[in-house]
Order: C-alpha cells, then sequence, then structure tokens
C-alpha cells in the first residue's frame, strides 16, 4: 500500500480529472487491460498539477519515441525496472513486454540474459547498457560504449539512454512512495526483481 494517498476527485480541478482519465485510457490500450491502481503514480503527481502536465508531455514525448525497434524498448526498461526493483513497474513492464512479442521464457530469463540463449547479441549488448546505467554510480565503460556505436547510431544511442534513465526515474518514485504492483500482469509470467550485478572492482574488494 503506498505510503501517501494520491489527489482524490475532489480536490482536482477538470482538466486534471481529464488527464487522468485520458491516461487511464491509454495505459488500457497499452496492456490490454485494467487495474483499480493503475494510475497511482500519477494520482501522486496531481498534487501538483504543474508537475503531472509536465511530466504527462515527458511520457507522451517517450511513447514516441520509434528510431530503435520496440523489442529494444521493452528489454531495457524492464531490465532496469527488475533492477530498481520496483513492482509496479515490473508488473506494467512485463504486460508491455508481453503486449510487444516477448515470450515468456524470455521475461523470466532477464536476469541470465548473458547464458540463457534466448537473446541476440545486440540484445544482450543494449542490456548490458541497461545494467551499467542501472547502477549507482553509473558504470558505463568506454569499451561497452564504443560496442553501442557499433551498432546504433548517435540518435538511437540518446533513446536508449532516455528509455533506461527513465525507467530508474519511474521506479525510485514509486519505490520511496510504496507504490507496489498494481495488477497488470496478475495470473501470468511476469519478470522477476533482481540484484544489481556486482562489478568486477566490487568483487575484488
Amino acid at each position: 500500500m503506498a505510503r501517501i494517498t494520491g489527489a482524490t476527485a475532489g480536490e482536482l480541478d477538470q482538466e486534471v480529472e481529464v488527464a487522468l482519465q485520458y491516461a487511464r485510457q491509454g495505459i488500457a490500450e497499452l496492456t490490454g487491460r485494467e487495474a483499480e491502481r493503475m494510475i497511482e503514480p500519477l494520482e501522486m503527481y496531481a498534487h501538483f498539477p504543474g508537475l503531472l502536465h509536465s511530466y504527462g508531455a515527458l511520457e507522451q514525448a517517450t511513447a514516441e519515441l520509434h528510431s530503435v525497434e520496440r523489442r529494444f524498448h521493452a528489454l531495457v526498461e524492464l531490465k532496469a525496472a527488475t533492477l530498481v526493483q520496483c513492482e509496479y513497474c515490473i508488473d506494467l513492464g512485463s504486460q508491455i513486454a508481453r503486449q510487444w512479442g516477448l515470450t515468456d521464457e524470455e521475461l523470466l530469463a532477464l536476469p541470465s540474459y548473458r547464458t540463457s540463449g534466448l537473446f541476440s547479441e545486440v540484445e544482450q549488448l543494449v542490456l548490458d547498457y541497461a545494467v551499467g546505467m542501472s547502477r549507482t554510480p553509473v558504470e558505463v565503460p568506454d569499451e561497452l560504449f564504443e560496442r553501442l556505436r557499433e551498432q546504433f547510431d548517435e540518435r538511437q544511442i540518446v533513446e536508449l539512454t532516455h528509455l533506461i534513465a527513465i525507467e530508474n526515474m519511474r521506479g525510485r518514485f514509486n519505490l520511496a512512495l510504496g507504490i507496489g504492483a498494481a495488477g497488470f500482469s496478475e495470473g501470468m509470467v511476469c519478470a522477476v526483481p533482481e540484484a544489481v550485478p556486482e562489478t568486477a572492482a566490487a568483487a575484488r574488494r
């Protein structure tokens, strides 16, 4: 249960209510499912209508990115969600990933993506990038970035970077406020939370 309550209907002006209803419809279309707490993070942002509007615009712009294929979107966002261990994001992200073609086996294999045999070399590369960006502090070595340059142009790299970064933001916001799973993947396979893999430097200490 969330640690605070989102803005309630009586506190909202008509413009905010319309924005939240639009968001609910959009998430329902994206996931093919509806849930009682499906827009709980947005209800928190609704305490500040201007912030809700700006955040909604950011999410809309993110949804319109398409310089890399949707499968890469699903992989890097869901990997980041599992590393941050945000239940809401994993629940929602698993259902979106399923809608975008990831199999149940692939969802469950994310912790072992390098050895599972289910992901291509390029998919492993973007997952490596998601892991490095989700560390605290961020750890993206020059060698990893150069391998990204071999596969993606600068515009595509910015897109992948944004997707991973915004997923980290979503997850940390939700975790701090105690926002849990909403039920998007209820009764279905869901990716699992995982610890960020230890770096080679940390392992030597």
